[in-house]
C-alpha cells in the first residue's frame, strides 16, 4: 500500500524534480543574453545548509533585455515555487534574509554592494497574500510591468515577482509550461514543434523530460493524432499510388490498342496495294494468319 502511494504521489507530479528543469529552462529564456550571465544552482551560503535556489551573476554589467531579466544587475538572487508550491510571506523574509547574507558573506566590507543585488520570486500562482502584506504592511508598491512580471517598488534592493501561468507564450514558452497541468494538446504539440530544433541541448532536454512526465495525457492526446495523421496520409498515399498505377495501366492499353490499330491498318493497306484481298479477310478471322503476315511484312 505506501509503494502504491508513492508511484500515485510520483505520477500526480510531487515527487517530480521541478527546480533542476527551472534551473534549465531559466537558461533557456534568455537566449542569447545567457552568454552575458554565469547561473549557479543551489549556491551555498556561509558553511550551514543554506542555499539560494538560483544565483545569477551579470559580471560584465551587462545590460540584459530578456523580459524575465530587465530588473538584473550584478548579483541576481532567484527563488522559485514549482507547481503546487505557494510563495509564502516566509519564503519572502527568508529569501531577503539570504539576499543580506550573500551580501555580508564576502571577504572585504561591502565587497558587493546593496545597489548590486536584486531578487526574483518565481511561482506559477500569484501570491495574493504576500503581494497584499507587501503593499499594505511593508509600504512597498508592486506595480505590473507586463503579463506575468510585477516588480516590487520602495526598497534597497529591486525586486520582482514572476507569475509563470500568466507569462506570455510568445516570450516565455518554457517557464509558462513548466507545470503539471498544461493547457491542452495544443500547448503540448507547440512545444514539441519547438524542441524539434534543439533536440541535441541538453537544456532543452531537461525541462521536455520533466513536462512530459507531468503532462503524459496531454502529450499521449498529441501522440495520438500525431499517429492517426499519419496513418491518414497514408491510406491517402496509397490510394493515390493505387488510382496513379490504374490510370497508368489503362493508358498502357490505350497506347496499345492505338499502335495494334496502326499495324493492322498498316498490313491491310500492304495487302490491297498487292491485291492479296482474301488475305485481308482471312487475317481479320485469324489472329495467327495475321501474326504470320505481320512477320512476313516485318510489321
Amino acid at each position: 500500500m505506501k509503494m502504491q502511494r508513492e508511484a500515485a504521489k510520483q505520477e500526480s507530479g510531487q515527487l517530480l524534480q521541478w527546480h533542476p528543469a527551472f534551473f534549465a529552462g531559466l537558461q533557456i529564456e534568455f537566449g542569447n543574453e545567457a552568454k552575458y550571465l554565469n547561473f549557479e544552482q543551489e549556491h551555498q551560503l556561509g558553511t550551514k545548509p543554506m542555499s539560494i535556489d538560483v544565483l545569477v551573476k551579470n559580471d560584465k554589467s551587462q545590460n540584459i533585455h530578456k523580459n524575465i531579466g530587465r530588473i538584473f544587475r550584478k548579483h541576481n538572487i532567484i527563488e522559485y515555487k514549482g507547481p503546487g508550491d505557494y510563495l509564502s510571506l516566509d519564503d519572502f523574509y527568508k529569501v531577503y534574509g539570504y539576499a543580506c547574507f550573500y551580501k555580508a558573506d564576502v571577504n572585504r566590507v561591502n565587497e558587493i554592494g546593496i545597489e548590486e543585488l536584486t531578487i526574483s520570486f518565481i511561482s506559477e500562482r500569484y501570491p495574493r497574500k504576500l503581494m497584499k502584506h507587501l503593499q499594505n504592511d511593508v509600504g512597498l508598491k508592486v506595480t505590473k510591468i507586463e503579463a506575468g512580471i510585477y516588480y516590487v517598488m520602495g526598497d534597497k534592493i529591486p525586486m520582482q515577482v514572476i507569475v509563470t501561468r500568466e507569462l506570455s507564450t510568445k516570450e516565455n514558452l518554457w517557464l509558462r509550461n513548466l507545470t503539471n497541468h498544461l493547457e491542452g494538446k495544443e500547448a503540448a504539440k507547440e512545444l514539441l514543434e519547438e524542441y524539434k530544433n534543439h533536440t541535441k541541448n541538453p537544456l532543452y532536454k531537461s525541462v521536455m523530460n520533466i513536462i512530459v512526465r507531468a503532462n503524459k495525457k496531454e502529450f499521449q492526446e498529441v501522440k495520438e493524432m500525431c499517429e492517426a495523421l499519419e496513418e491518414l496520409m497514408y491510406e491517402e498515399l496509397e490510394e493515390k499510388r493505387r488510382l496513379g498505377l490504374q490510370e497508368g495501366l489503362q493508358e498502357g492499353l490505350r497506347e496499345g490498342l492505338r499502335e495494334g490499330e496502326k499495324r493492322v491498318n498498316a498490313l491491310t493497306l500492304r495487302l490491297y496495294e498487292l491485291g492479296r484481298t482474301d488475305d485481308i479477310i482471312k487475317a481479320a478471322l485469324d489472329k495467327e494468319y495475321q501474326k504470320k503476315l505481320f512477320e512476313e511484312f516485318g510489321l
